[in-house]
């Protein structure tokens, strides 16, 4: 097993190269590539197929202990990333910020894609992008957007709906962005307190963003519910 210095040497490596989507090609743009990514693999970091294969070989088949085991090995990636990220008082720089939601975007979807490969959903379908996309909101979130009208439905429904909505996509995109960046500001602010402390700002970006974590995997856990039969490839 790697060490917890290796894997914030390869989460560091996969995100700092695209950190700054975010301002370079807008939420959209931005997005699709940290889903990509997240999806397919960057460098030594494998796709969420792949993710998912190992963890349901080590599970001897079992689905909802892979799913267990997935969720806790990315709240380890997001506390790693986040460190990796914030050491040194960096949260509370403007320019560390792209890259602290890159990174937490991610190890996300990666987490949430992974699962849904392995409750039978085509990670290819669009449909099913957006709704992975969705769940970084969090139940909390989405509901109170659904309330609010600034969503129509859940992930779930998107997931399986008739068609692709390119515009409820988009929507989706700026949604999350925004939440994401409301969410590390609200952390920024956390840091703050300590960030005279030596290494305490890293300690508690750590906690935060694995917490994030747990709480979205869990989520979509009881929201992508099973739709076929699996096919691990």
């Amino acid at each position: 097993m790697a060490s917890a210095q290796e894997v914030r040497r390869r989460i560091a490596t996969a995100i700092y190269p695209v950190a700054n989507l975010v301002t370079a090609q807008g939420p959209g743009g931005a997005l699709r590539q940290v889903l990509e990514i997240a999806i397919d693999g960057y460098g030594r970091m494998p796709s969420a197929k792949t993710a998912a294969a190992r963890h349901l070989q080590r599970r001897a088949g079992s689905v909802d202990d892979a799913i267990t085991s997935i969720i806790d090995h990315h709240v380890g990636l997001a506390s790693a990333q986040g460190f990796v990220t914030n050491i040194g008082g960096l949260a509370a720089l403007p320019v560390a910020i792209p890259a602290n939601i890159t990174g937490v975007a991610i190890v996300q979807v990666r987490m949430v894609a992974a699962i849904a490969h392995l409750r039978g959903y085509d990670l290819n379908d669009h449909r099913v992008r957006t709704a992975l996309v969705m769940c970084l909101m969090g139940g909390e979130q989405i509901a109170k957007h659904i309330v609010e009208g600034t969503l129509p439905t859940s992930p779930m429904a998107v997931a399986t709906a008739p068609i692709f909505d390119p515009e409820l996509d988009r929507l989706v995109a700026d949604e999350v962005l925004a939440d994401l960046a409301a969410r590390i500001g609200g952390k920024n602010v956390a840091l703050a307190i300590v960030k005279r402390i030596p290494l305490m700002g890293g300690g508690v970006s750590a906690i935060m963003d694995g917490i994030a974590t747990y709480q979205i995997g869990r989520y979509a856990t009881g929201e992508l519910l099973r739709r076929r039969a699996l096919v691990i490839n």
